[in-house]
């Protein structure tokens, strides 16, 4: 069934500590560490191909695994490159998953990279036929609720309170992304900033992922081609260097939202900006980064 999805609109309040934006393709860290969970657990392993999670794959995915998903290694484009599809509008996860087949992958798997939300969406898949249970109920369950991130939820906001209003440039609502299917481990999360704080701390200090698997997560395992600000990418963050220094970083942008995580782990300096207006300049940020270095 297809329908418009509304607009998020909330009575017009001042932002507080606990008002949850929209995180855009920041929910990415999520899945992938999501999936690194399953592997530490010995479900499925980063080297698994698509195939074995995901029935009725084309001849031309047939080598790609959940590490090229997770890198942006696999070959499969953007959401640009899929015209057919209206992020606004939910199509069945079958059908959704039925499309992405249209676009022949752009090269073979593990030649180049192609930062890809379609992919991040297969592997939230990957995990519901994993785990046997919704994509959102298992992140809650088994991420969220161990880290005390307890503003943090993932999907449609439904009647929750405390949720930001996406805007456009000149200030109007703007329709949301259908986050339940489409955004679905690519863009599909809500959090704070004291809650993105605590997710970074927690990925370094070890209480989510064991070794090796929080060290996969933020080291390059791919080459993305670009400067030294983002030179590599790890299972869900950029990873490169600003200043002189190493860290690992993410921006998103969604209808209405714009956000940005990072560390720099030899200053232990943690960053979060969490915007629901597309007006956010991203110069902004490195302003702030170079002022806070200084």
């Amino acid at each position: 069934m297809q329908g418009d999805i509304p607009i998020v609109d909330v009575t017009a309040v001042d932002c507080t500590p606990w008002t949850r934006f929209q995180i855009a393709s920041v929910s990415k860290q999520f899945t992938a560490a999501a999936v690194l969970r399953l592997a530490e657990r010995g479900v499925l392993r980063v080297d698994d191909r698509i195939g074995r999670w995901i029935d009725a794959c084309p001849p031309s995915w047939r080598d790609i695994t959940l590490h090229h998903l997770l890198t942006h290694t696999s070959g499969l484009g953007h959401w640009r490159d899929y015209p057919m599809i209206d992020p606004t509008r939910r199509l069945e996860p079958a059908e959704l998953r039925q499309t992405f087949q249209w676009v022949p992958p752009f090269f073979a798997p593990g030649t180049g990279w192609r930062y890809s939300s379609p992919g991040y969406v297969l592997l939230a898949h990957v995990v519901q036929r994993a785990t046997d249970e919704p994509y959102r109920d298992w992140l809650s369950r088994e991420i969220f609720a161990p880290l005390g991130m307890q503003q943090t939820f993932v999907g449609s906001p439904g009647e929750r309170e405390q949720v930001a209003r996406g805007s456009g440039r000149d200030g109007s609502p703007v329709p949301s992304f259908e986050l339940d299917v489409l955004g679905m481990g690519a863009g599909d999360v809500w959090s704070t900033t004291g809650d993105l704080i605590a997710w970074i701390d927690s990925l370094r200090a070890g209480r989510l992922l064991s070794e090796p698997y929080r060290t996969l997560m933020l080291s390059e395992q791919a080459p993305t081609g670009g400067d030294s600000d983002a030179s590599g990418y790890g299972y869900g963050w950029f990873i490169g260097s600003f200043s002189g220094q190493p860290w690992f970083h993410h921006s998103g942008d969604n209808p209405g939202f714009c956000a940005f995580d990072a560390c720099l782990p030899e200053s232990d300096l943690r960053i979060v900006v969490l915007s629901n207006s597309e007006a956010l300049d991203p110069a902004m940020i490195s302003q702030l980064l170079v002022a806070v270095l200084q």
